[in-house]
Protein backbone atom coordinates (compact mmCIF):
# COMPACT_ATOMS: atom_id res chain seq x y z
CA UNK A 1 0.00 0.00 0.00
CA UNK A 2 1.26 3.48 -0.85
CA UNK A 3 0.43 6.18 1.69
CA UNK A 4 0.77 9.94 1.77
CA UNK A 5 1.46 11.54 5.14
CA UNK A 6 1.11 15.28 5.55
CA UNK A 7 2.74 16.85 8.59
CA UNK A 8 5.37 14.11 8.45
CA UNK A 9 8.01 16.22 10.19
CA UNK A 10 5.69 16.71 13.17
CA UNK A 11 5.23 14.50 16.21
CA UNK A 12 2.24 12.43 15.07
CA UNK A 13 3.19 12.41 11.40
CA UNK A 14 6.72 11.30 12.22
CA UNK A 15 5.51 8.30 14.19
CA UNK A 16 3.10 7.42 11.38
CA UNK A 17 6.02 7.42 8.95
CA UNK A 18 7.90 4.92 11.12
CA UNK A 19 4.88 2.67 11.63
CA UNK A 20 3.99 2.59 7.93
CA UNK A 21 7.58 1.71 7.03
CA UNK A 22 7.51 -1.05 9.65
CA UNK A 23 4.31 -2.37 8.06
CA UNK A 24 6.01 -2.49 4.65
CA UNK A 25 4.01 0.35 3.13
CA UNK A 26 5.49 2.74 0.59
CA UNK A 27 5.55 6.18 2.19
CA UNK A 28 5.22 9.52 0.44
CA UNK A 29 5.31 12.86 2.27
CA UNK A 30 4.59 16.51 1.53
CA UNK A 31 6.99 18.90 3.25
CA UNK A 32 7.68 22.59 3.02
CA UNK A 33 10.84 23.81 1.32
CA UNK A 34 13.77 24.02 3.77
CA UNK A 35 11.92 22.05 6.45
CA UNK A 36 14.66 20.98 8.92
CA UNK A 37 13.12 17.51 9.18
CA UNK A 38 13.48 16.75 5.47
CA UNK A 39 16.91 15.12 5.69
CA UNK A 40 15.78 12.69 8.38
CA UNK A 41 12.89 11.62 6.16
CA UNK A 42 15.23 11.10 3.22
CA UNK A 43 17.38 8.85 5.39
CA UNK A 44 14.30 6.71 6.02
CA UNK A 45 13.86 6.26 2.27
CA UNK A 46 10.49 7.94 1.90
CA UNK A 47 9.39 9.70 -1.28
CA UNK A 48 9.44 13.45 -0.72
CA UNK A 49 7.35 16.08 -2.47
CA UNK A 50 8.39 19.64 -1.68
CA UNK A 51 5.39 21.91 -1.51
CA UNK A 52 2.82 23.85 0.46
CA UNK A 53 -0.43 22.31 1.71
CA UNK A 54 -2.14 25.61 0.81
CA UNK A 55 -1.11 25.25 -2.85
CA UNK A 56 -3.40 22.90 -4.77
CA UNK A 57 -0.93 21.93 -7.47
CA UNK A 58 1.57 20.85 -4.81
CA UNK A 59 -1.08 18.79 -3.04
CA UNK A 60 -2.28 17.17 -6.25
CA UNK A 61 1.26 16.12 -7.07
CA UNK A 62 1.69 14.65 -3.60
CA UNK A 63 -1.56 12.67 -3.87
CA UNK A 64 -0.75 11.05 -7.21
CA UNK A 65 -0.51 7.27 -6.99
CA UNK A 66 -1.40 6.89 -3.30
CA UNK A 67 -3.97 4.56 -1.75
CA UNK A 68 -4.33 6.17 1.66
CA UNK A 69 -3.83 9.72 2.93
CA UNK A 70 -3.04 10.47 6.57
CA UNK A 71 -3.70 14.19 6.82
CA UNK A 72 -1.84 15.37 9.91
CA UNK A 73 -0.59 18.78 8.75
CA UNK A 74 -2.01 21.62 10.80
CA UNK A 75 -1.29 24.74 12.79
CA UNK A 76 -1.66 23.51 16.35
CA UNK A 77 -0.12 26.37 18.29
CA UNK A 78 -2.26 28.60 20.47
CA UNK A 79 -0.83 31.79 18.99
CA UNK A 80 -0.19 32.52 15.31
CA UNK A 81 -1.48 34.87 12.58
CA UNK A 82 -5.11 33.95 11.90
CA UNK A 83 -4.52 33.68 8.16
CA UNK A 84 -1.95 30.97 8.80
CA UNK A 85 -4.61 28.85 10.53
CA UNK A 86 -6.90 29.39 7.54
CA UNK A 87 -4.22 28.62 4.95
CA UNK A 88 -3.07 25.37 6.55
CA UNK A 89 -6.09 24.04 8.43
CA UNK A 90 -8.91 25.13 6.12
CA UNK A 91 -7.50 25.69 2.62
CA UNK A 92 -5.15 22.75 3.19
CA UNK A 93 -8.11 20.47 3.87
CA UNK A 94 -9.98 21.71 0.79
CA UNK A 95 -6.92 20.95 -1.33
CA UNK A 96 -6.44 17.50 0.18
CA UNK A 97 -10.09 16.54 -0.35
CA UNK A 98 -10.18 17.84 -3.91
CA UNK A 99 -7.00 15.98 -4.85
CA UNK A 100 -8.07 12.83 -3.00
CA UNK A 101 -11.27 12.68 -5.02
CA UNK A 102 -9.36 13.18 -8.26
CA UNK A 103 -6.93 10.32 -7.62
CA UNK A 104 -9.64 8.15 -6.03
CA UNK A 105 -7.92 7.27 -2.79
CA UNK A 106 -9.19 4.33 -0.78
CA UNK A 107 -9.11 6.24 2.49
CA UNK A 108 -8.55 9.74 3.87
CA UNK A 109 -7.76 9.71 7.59
CA UNK A 110 -7.90 13.18 9.11
CA UNK A 111 -6.16 13.99 12.40
CA UNK A 112 -8.68 16.25 14.10
CA UNK A 113 -8.94 17.18 17.79
CA UNK A 114 -11.29 16.73 20.72
CA UNK A 115 -11.46 20.55 20.81
CA UNK A 116 -14.05 20.52 18.01
CA UNK A 117 -16.75 19.52 20.50
CA UNK A 118 -16.24 22.67 22.56
CA UNK A 119 -15.42 23.15 26.26
CA UNK A 120 -18.62 21.56 27.60
CA UNK A 121 -18.51 20.35 31.20
CA UNK A 122 -20.75 18.09 33.31
CA UNK A 123 -21.36 15.66 30.44
CA UNK A 124 -19.46 12.77 28.87
CA UNK A 125 -18.66 13.89 25.35
CA UNK A 126 -18.82 11.32 22.57
CA UNK A 127 -18.90 11.43 18.78
CA UNK A 128 -22.63 12.14 18.66
CA UNK A 129 -22.07 15.65 20.03
CA UNK A 130 -22.34 18.51 17.52
CA UNK A 131 -19.26 20.51 16.59
CA UNK A 132 -19.10 23.68 18.66
CA UNK A 133 -16.90 26.69 17.93
CA UNK A 134 -15.51 28.52 20.92
CA UNK A 135 -13.97 31.69 19.53
CA UNK A 136 -10.38 30.45 19.21
CA UNK A 137 -8.58 30.08 15.87
CA UNK A 138 -7.21 26.56 16.35
CA UNK A 139 -10.40 24.65 17.24
CA UNK A 140 -12.60 26.84 15.05
CA UNK A 141 -10.51 26.29 11.91
CA UNK A 142 -10.31 22.56 12.68
CA UNK A 143 -14.11 22.56 12.70
CA UNK A 144 -14.17 24.33 9.33
CA UNK A 145 -11.77 21.72 7.99
CA UNK A 146 -13.94 18.88 9.23
CA UNK A 147 -17.04 20.41 7.66
CA UNK A 148 -15.21 20.51 4.32
CA UNK A 149 -14.27 16.83 4.61
CA UNK A 150 -17.84 15.76 5.40
CA UNK A 151 -19.07 17.79 2.41
CA UNK A 152 -16.76 15.81 0.13
CA UNK A 153 -17.92 12.60 1.81
CA UNK A 154 -21.57 13.40 1.08
CA UNK A 155 -21.19 14.92 -2.38
CA UNK A 156 -18.21 13.01 -3.80
CA UNK A 157 -18.26 9.79 -1.75
CA UNK A 158 -14.79 10.52 -0.42
CA UNK A 159 -13.97 7.67 2.03
CA UNK A 160 -13.05 9.84 4.98
CA UNK A 161 -12.60 9.09 8.69
CA UNK A 162 -12.04 11.60 11.53
CA UNK A 163 -9.82 10.96 14.53
CA UNK A 164 -10.33 13.21 17.53
CA UNK A 165 -7.10 13.05 19.48
CA UNK A 166 -6.99 14.23 23.08
CA UNK A 167 -3.75 15.21 24.87
CA UNK A 168 -1.17 13.48 22.67
CA UNK A 169 2.18 12.84 24.36
CA UNK A 170 5.10 10.46 24.20
CA UNK A 171 8.69 10.05 23.11
CA UNK A 172 9.51 12.73 20.55
CA UNK A 173 6.71 15.05 21.69
CA UNK A 174 7.43 18.54 20.36
CA UNK A 175 4.67 20.53 22.05
CA UNK A 176 2.74 19.33 25.09
CA UNK A 177 5.30 17.75 27.46
CA UNK A 178 8.30 19.94 26.47
CA UNK A 179 6.28 23.15 26.86
CA UNK A 180 4.93 22.11 30.25
CA UNK A 181 8.36 20.94 31.39
CA UNK A 182 9.94 24.20 30.25
CA UNK A 183 7.44 26.28 32.20
CA UNK A 184 7.92 24.12 35.31
CA UNK A 185 11.70 24.38 35.18
CA UNK A 186 11.53 28.16 34.71
CA UNK A 187 8.84 28.46 37.43
CA UNK A 188 6.57 30.18 34.91
CA UNK A 189 3.69 27.72 35.28
CA UNK A 190 0.66 28.70 37.31
CA UNK A 191 -2.70 27.03 37.81
CA UNK A 192 -6.03 28.81 37.65
CA UNK A 193 -8.39 25.98 38.50
CA UNK A 194 -8.03 22.88 40.64
CA UNK A 195 -8.58 19.34 39.41
CA UNK A 196 -8.48 20.21 35.70
CA UNK A 197 -9.11 17.10 33.58
CA UNK A 198 -6.49 15.85 31.12
CA UNK A 199 -7.18 12.81 28.94
CA UNK A 200 -3.70 11.59 27.95
CA UNK A 201 -3.24 9.99 24.54
CA UNK A 202 0.04 8.09 24.30
CA UNK A 203 1.44 8.35 20.78
CA UNK A 204 1.68 4.59 20.21
CA UNK A 205 -1.99 4.15 21.09
CA UNK A 206 -2.98 6.93 18.71
CA UNK A 207 -0.91 5.55 15.83
CA UNK A 208 -2.33 2.08 16.47
CA UNK A 209 -5.87 3.41 15.96
CA UNK A 210 -4.86 5.47 12.92
CA UNK A 211 -3.38 2.40 11.23
CA UNK A 212 -6.48 0.31 12.03
CA UNK A 213 -8.76 2.99 10.61
CA UNK A 214 -6.75 3.18 7.39
CA UNK A 215 -7.61 -0.45 6.64
CA UNK A 216 -11.02 -1.09 8.24
CA UNK A 217 -13.93 -0.23 5.96
CA UNK A 218 -16.25 0.11 8.95
CA UNK A 219 -14.45 3.37 9.77
CA UNK A 220 -15.51 5.12 6.55
CA UNK A 221 -17.85 8.00 7.25
CA UNK A 222 -17.18 7.88 10.99
CA UNK A 223 -15.21 9.78 13.59
CA UNK A 224 -13.50 8.38 16.68
CA UNK A 225 -12.33 9.95 19.92
CA UNK A 226 -9.06 8.53 21.19
CA UNK A 227 -7.19 8.61 24.50
CA UNK A 228 -5.60 6.13 26.91
CA UNK A 229 -8.86 5.28 28.64
CA UNK A 230 -8.28 7.23 31.83
CA UNK A 231 -8.21 10.77 33.16
CA UNK A 232 -5.47 12.44 35.17
CA UNK A 233 -5.60 15.91 36.66
CA UNK A 234 -3.33 18.48 35.07
CA UNK A 235 -1.82 19.13 38.50
CA UNK A 236 -0.83 15.47 38.90
CA UNK A 237 0.51 15.35 35.35
CA UNK A 238 2.71 18.36 36.09
CA UNK A 239 3.78 16.88 39.43
CA UNK A 240 5.13 13.79 37.65
CA UNK A 241 7.13 16.00 35.28
CA UNK A 242 8.53 18.05 38.17
CA UNK A 243 9.55 14.92 40.08
CA UNK A 244 11.20 13.51 36.96
CA UNK A 245 13.26 16.66 36.48
CA UNK A 246 14.10 17.00 40.15
CA UNK A 247 12.45 20.37 40.65
CA UNK A 248 9.75 21.51 43.08
CA UNK A 249 6.17 20.95 41.92
CA UNK A 250 4.21 24.06 41.02
CA UNK A 251 1.53 24.97 43.56
CA UNK A 252 0.69 28.59 42.65
CA UNK A 253 -2.96 29.26 41.80
CA UNK A 254 -4.64 32.43 40.57
CA UNK A 255 -8.35 33.07 39.91
CA UNK A 256 -9.64 31.80 36.56
CA UNK A 257 -11.05 35.17 35.45
CA UNK A 258 -7.76 36.87 36.27
CA UNK A 259 -5.90 34.33 34.13
CA UNK A 260 -8.36 34.81 31.27
CA UNK A 261 -7.94 38.59 31.42
CA UNK A 262 -4.16 38.27 31.55
CA UNK A 263 -4.20 36.03 28.47
CA UNK A 264 -6.34 38.53 26.57
CA UNK A 265 -4.07 41.46 27.49
CA UNK A 266 -0.88 39.57 26.64
CA UNK A 267 -2.23 38.51 23.24
CA UNK A 268 -3.15 42.11 22.41
CA UNK A 269 0.24 43.38 23.50
CA UNK A 270 2.10 40.71 21.52
CA UNK A 271 0.21 41.62 18.37
CA UNK A 272 0.64 45.38 18.83
CA UNK A 273 4.39 45.00 19.42
CA UNK A 274 4.65 42.30 16.71
CA UNK A 275 6.64 39.95 18.90
CA UNK A 276 7.69 36.72 17.16
CA UNK A 277 7.43 34.54 20.26
CA UNK A 278 4.21 33.32 21.86
CA UNK A 279 2.81 35.05 24.96
CA UNK A 280 3.34 33.48 28.36
CA UNK A 281 -0.44 33.08 28.54
CA UNK A 282 -3.24 32.98 25.94
CA UNK A 283 -7.02 32.79 26.24
CA UNK A 284 -7.00 29.41 24.50
CA UNK A 285 -4.54 27.98 27.01
CA UNK A 286 -6.53 29.35 29.93
CA UNK A 287 -9.72 27.71 28.66
CA UNK A 288 -8.04 24.46 27.68
CA UNK A 289 -6.13 24.07 30.94
CA UNK A 290 -9.01 25.32 33.04
CA UNK A 291 -11.73 22.85 32.09
CA UNK A 292 -13.03 19.59 33.51
CA UNK A 293 -14.06 17.83 30.32
CA UNK A 294 -14.87 14.16 29.92
CA UNK A 295 -14.51 12.09 26.74
CA UNK A 296 -15.66 8.56 25.88
CA UNK A 297 -13.72 6.22 23.56
CA UNK A 298 -16.42 3.53 23.71
CA UNK A 299 -17.30 3.92 20.02
CA UNK A 300 -13.87 2.78 18.80
CA UNK A 301 -14.12 -0.35 20.93
CA UNK A 302 -17.73 -1.05 19.98
CA UNK A 303 -17.33 -0.58 16.23
CA UNK A 304 -13.69 -1.47 15.58
CA UNK A 305 -12.70 -3.60 18.56
CA UNK A 306 -9.97 -1.09 19.45
CA UNK A 307 -8.71 -0.53 22.97
CA UNK A 308 -5.51 1.27 24.09
CA UNK A 309 -2.67 -1.25 24.11
CA UNK A 310 -0.41 0.76 26.41
CA UNK A 311 -1.76 1.94 29.79
CA UNK A 312 -1.23 5.61 30.61
CA UNK A 313 1.11 4.70 33.48
CA UNK A 314 3.45 2.81 31.14
CA UNK A 315 3.33 5.49 28.46
CA UNK A 316 4.07 8.19 31.01
CA UNK A 317 6.99 6.19 32.41
CA UNK A 318 8.53 5.82 28.95
CA UNK A 319 8.00 9.52 28.24
CA UNK A 320 9.62 10.58 31.51
CA UNK A 321 12.67 8.41 30.82
CA UNK A 322 12.98 10.17 27.46
CA UNK A 323 12.40 13.60 29.01
CA UNK A 324 15.37 13.11 31.33
CA UNK A 325 17.64 12.68 28.30
CA UNK A 326 16.81 16.17 26.99
CA UNK A 327 18.79 19.31 27.64
CA UNK A 328 16.75 21.38 30.09
CA UNK A 329 17.87 24.54 28.31
CA UNK A 330 16.31 23.42 25.03
CA UNK A 331 13.13 21.76 26.25
CA UNK A 332 10.91 24.29 24.53
CA UNK A 333 10.82 23.19 20.89
CA UNK A 334 7.70 25.06 19.83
Amino acid sequence: MKVLITGATGFIGGDLVKENINKGNIVKVLVLKDDPGENLLREKGVEIVIGDIANYSDVEKACEGVDVIFHCAGIVTDFAPYQLYVDVNVIGMENICKAAVKVQVKRLVYMSTNDVFGPIEDVVIDETFPLKKWGEPYPDTKIEAEEIAWKYYRENKLPVTMVYGCWVFGIGDKTFVPLVADSIVKKELIFWRKNVHVWPNYIENLVDLLMLISEDERAIGNGYLVHDGEMVTFQDFCKQIAETLGVKPIKTHIPYLLAKMAGWILEKWWRVTKKKTRPLLTTYTVTNLGSRLNFSIEKAERELGWVPKIPFKDGMEKTMIWLKTLDLETLKEK
